[in-house]
């Protein structure tokens, strides 16, 4: 058995009563007075979260709980899927199930999520895809969250997910070298979870240079630099990508120059966009300091300098799961 699905809450169950040990569980749960589906609002999803090998236990129980806040605003059963290590000795799938329902400002809402944990050696995995179409919901959507995967080419062995999943989520944060460029069965559903935590940057910086003419924008940029701290490093590249892809509809010129670059040491905040023009008279720079939730903006474009302070967040991990999905 690996030590992430040992790390994670439950009750041991055998693989092939996993429906019925739900219903005892419940039964169980309802006879003690507590909340129990026969209350909840319906089940709106399913959700696969798939631990690859560079998962930690540690880092698996911190996935499992931005799951289950999730499923406070989308109710859903969750199958929990973690590979047992190569030559770990481990012959079989093993179980678990957990259950909880969080209650709201009346009985009528309450909401249930129900978690399935299956462990499974490479020997079981022609049989993970019976198992895993067993544990869900056939009518209602499925999202697929890869977490930590070593290599691309080992998550594209289940195709089973990658074609029925609704979106695919991967984190470009820690996902392996080229998961971005691999060619997936359906790239167009595959979601950064980097670019979903930049919402609000993005809206920020949008309504800011949205209240300038796009000629204003473009006219003259050389180059656009996003400097970031070491451990922001892929929020600086998504940033950058988007803001890219911003400007080229706006007649950005294709000699732009696009960069990231490390912020100096002893430099304040977390992200910096700036924007390099011609003769210098022209200037805009963005700060943010995730750190302290704020932001700043800099900027003349010829019409008077512009000084505006501002609030900025990452989203919160749960937040950033709904922002992929839905959108």
């Amino acid at each position: 058995m690996t030590a992430i699905f040992q790390a994670l809450p439950g009750l041991d169950v055998p693989v092939g009563s996993i429906s019925s040990s739900f219903d005892k569980m419940w039964d169980d749960a309802a006879a003690d007075g507590d909340a129990s589906p026969a209350d909840m609002k319906a089940t709106q999803l399913n959700f696969v979260l798939h631990y690859g090998f560079n998962t930690t236990p540690e880092d698996a129980q911190e996935q499992f709980q931005i799951m289950l806040r999730f499923a406070q605003r989308y109710p859903c059963r969750v199958v929990v899927l973690c590979p047992q290590p190569l030559g770990d000795g481990g012959t079989e799938m093993r179980a678990k199930i957990y259950g909880e329902c969080f209650l709201g400002k009346s009985k009528g809402d309450t909401r249930c999520v129900e978690f399935v944990a299956l462990s499974y050696p490479e020997s079981a995995r022609p049989f993970l895809e019976n198992e895993v179409s067993i544990c869900l919901s056939a009518d209602l959507p499925l999202y697929y969250w890869a977490h930590r995967f070593s290599k691309a080419s080992r998550l594209a062995d289940y195709q089973y997910l990658l074609t029925r999943a609704k979106r695919v989520l991967l984190d470009s944060a820690i996902a392996p070298p080229g998961a971005f460029t691999y060619p997936w069965p359906k790239p167009e559903i595959v979601r950064d979870l980097v670019h979903a935590r930049l919402l609000h940057v993005r809206q920020g910086i949008g309504q800011f240079l949205a209240s300038y003419a796009p000629a204003v924008l473009v006219g003259g940029l050389r180059g656009v630099t996003v400097a970031h701290r070491p451990e922001f490093a892929a929020e600086g590249s998504v940033l950058l990508a988007w803001t890219r892809e911003r400007l080229a509809p706006c007649g950005a010129a294709p000699a732009v120059n696009y960069a990231t670059t490390p912020l100096p040491d002893g430099a304040p905040g977390s992200l910096e966009l700036s924007f390099d023009y011609a003769g210098g008279a022209r200037r805009f720079r963005w700060q943010g300091d995730f750190a302290h939730n704020c932001a700043r903006f800099e900027a003349d474009f010829g019409a008077g300098g512009t000084t505006l302070p501002t609030a900025v967040s990452l989203l919160p991990p749960e937040n950033a799961l709904s922002e992929a999905i839905f959108f």
